[in-house]
């Protein structure tokens, strides 16, 4: 009769830094950004109030005025930006093997099987493995931070700019009315 083999149990805890081996990194995938609709509704609509000063500047000091590129639509926005998750198993005291995900790039050859690694953790919702905050790899000495891309970047410098100008025309207005009323 064949030796019978059984999975081994994944450890559910999410301390908030542990120390293991590397087993095995698994096979990355993508994830999306949820983007709400009432910030992105927020941000758009103080968008429009900045753009709609600088349309008004640019007629007063008769410039031709452009149309500042193409702007994204709000279904494209309202779609988040992609990043890539991938899985990592370690094996840490007590002969535990532990999953975590890494969130972002990280150079191919930052992380081998068998490489002692300490790793800050951070506990995500909807019941998904724990999230890799940093590495410290103590075999190589390496200190790895993967990055995500965040809603700010998702919608990108001048959406934002445009945002706040339009925030500070209306918070302008706000102080004048208020003032005046007063």
């Amino acid at each position: 009769m064949g030796r019978q083999t059984y999975p081994e149990q994944l450890s559910q805890r999410a301390a908030p830094v542990i120390t293991g081996h590397v087993v095995r990194l698994m096979e990355g995938y993508s994830r999306e950004i949820k983007v709400g609709q009432p910030v992105l509704v927020a941000v758009l609509t103080a968008a429009a109030v900045g753009r709609l000063l600088g349309a008004l500047v640019a007629s007063v000091l008769r410039f031709g005025g452009s149309s500042g590129g193409a702007r994204r639509k709000f279904k494209e926005l309202r779609k988040g930006p992609e990043f890539l998750v991938t899985p990592l198993r370690l094996r840490i005291r007590d002969n535990l093997l532990c999953e975590v995900e890494i969130h972002g790039h990280l150079p191919q050859t930052a992380l081998e099987p068998h490489d002692h690694v300490q790793v800050t953790l951070r506990r995500q919702k909807d019941g998904l493995a724990p999230r890799v905050e940093r590495i410290v790899n103590l075999t190589t000495g390496q200190l790895l931070t993967p990055r995500t891309p965040t809603l700010w970047s998702h919608l990108g410098p001048a959406l934002v700019l445009q945002a706040m100008v339009g925030l500070t025309l209306i918070g302008l207005l706000c102080a004048w009315l208020f003032t005046r009323g007063g």
